[in-house]
């Protein structure tokens, strides 16, 4: 579990020291879900430059030169790849008909199959996530017809975002969690990973109080924002929304739900939960991504399981809704 988050600024009317604190803000707050590392990207003389360290978000600046038009952030709980080589870390560079930066929020499961099946280069990048930058060079394209193609080749939970050197911003949402607003009157879209990062971010910087607007996105959704602030849409065939041909495709099915669960199972000892309690959650009915999306809140797992265990009434303890 990590965290996305960003900002396009497309009518370059909102002051620089206004959108400096936006991004500290919201990469601060984003630690709520991961603290191994922290980065952003931005383009700065039509080049990507990525900023990232293996470290929480609080202990670094994030300083973007002035005339800036989008960031894209991201902060780590380690799953894949060991932090402390920064390579590992997000977000990571690719280069396609153009420079782009890639960011994930999930845990992909065939990675080290595809990299077999689709003949990818070797690399010394360990993180699970990269094997999507590479089957987007694959391709020698970013566009929406090279980014369907990967979401549907990759199998896991994931949201994807992507900024290229163009200054348009990609959102590619697959399980994982994804908020979006839009601040009309001032240029400016928002995005982060949850709503409590956002509005606590928000409300640091004081902009909270402007009128906004949330744009939904949905499992199988591809948004590009340009630098104009124009969005266009496609969409992917999710792995969520799963087609049996044959009963071999529903035993791969549930074979990547059982890696999912097992995955979960060692990831919540990180956050002091109990396998007992996440077993409890998974045979109630909870899904991989609702438990995954509650371990953020400790509180809510613990209420949510002595409800369960109490057999009180339990009608608001339903999965989060991120």
């Amino acid at each position: 579990m990590c965290a996305l988050f960003g900002w396009l600024d497309y009518k370059g009317i909102v002051p620089h020291k206004i959108l400096k604190k936006l991004t500290q803000a919201l990469a601060n707050s984003a630690e709520e879900r991961g603290t191994d590392a922290s980065g952003i990207s931005y383009v700065r003389d039509g080049k990507v430059v990525i900023f990232k360290r293996p470290k929480p978000a609080h202990k670094l600046r994030f300083n973007i030169p002035d005339g800036t038009v989008a960031v894209m952030g991201h902060t780590r709980l380690t799953t894949q790849g060991n932090q402390k080589f920064n390579y590992n870390n997000h977000p990571f560079p690719g280069n396609a008909d153009k420079e782009f930066a890639f960011a994930h929020n999930g845990v992909l499961y065939n990675d080290t199959n595809l990299r077999k099946e689709k003949q990818l280069p070797d690399t010394y990048i360990e993180t699970d996530s990269y094997v999507a930058v590479q089957l987007i060079e694959q391709q020698n394209k970013l566009d929406f017809d090279s980014l369907k193609s990967m979401a549907e080749d990759v199998e896991g939970n994931f949201t994807f975002t992507i900024l290229d050197e163009k200054n348009s911003l990609y959102i590619v949402k697959g399980s994982s969690p994804m908020f979006l607003i839009h601040f009309e009157a001032l240029g400016l879209y928002v995005y982060a990973s949850t709503e409590s990062i956002m509005m606590n971010a928000l409300k640091k910087v004081g902009i909270h109080k402007f009128t906004f607007s949330e744009i939904k996105t949905f499992d199988g959704d591809i948004i590009r924002i340009d630098s104009n602030g124009i969005i266009t849409r496609s969409e992917f065939e999710s792995y969520n929304n799963f087609k049996y041909n044959s009963w071999y495709d529903v035993y791969d099915y549930y074979d990547y739900y059982n890696e999912h669960e097992q995955l979960l199972l060692e990831m919540c000892k990180c956050y002091g939960v109990d396998e007992d309690d996440i077993l409890l959650l998974l045979d109630y009915g909870y899904s991989c991504e609702e438990i995954e999306d509650m371990l953020c809140d400790y509180s809510l797992i613990h209420d949510t399981v002595n409800a369960i265990k109490g057999e009180e009434d339990y009608s608001d303890y339903y999965p989060v809704n991120l």
